[in-house]
């Protein structure tokens, strides 16, 4: 489980990263430099844009903490584990 949501997290993370370095900025960003993106996509690609980089975003916090929970369970130790079972039974 801890690989899959760190392989998607890295998936998330790339995409991420690609969607704000294709979105135009105050200095035209990298669409501009390659030069007829907004064609490909049509008339509404900043708005396609800035929802898929939302998205993402999304689910960048969600699989960090996903990511941070699924760390703490592997790192307890058995005898935490032992002790945490035998508290839950004697409730």
């Amino acid at each position: 489980m801890y690989n899959l949501m760190l392989t998607s997290h890295i998936i998330i993370v790339i995409g991420l990263i690609g969607m704000i370095l294709v979105q135009r900025g105050r200095s035209g960003g990298l669409v501009e430099a390659l030069g007829g993106v907004e064609s490909i996509f049509g008339t509404k690609t900043s708005s396609f844009f800035v929802k898929v980089t939302v998205i993402l975003a999304i689910l960048f916090f969600i699989t960090s903490i996903s990511l941070a929970y699924l760390s703490k369970e592997k790192g307890k130790s058995l005898m935490e584990k032992v002790k945490e079972s035998s508290t839950q039974e004697q409730k």
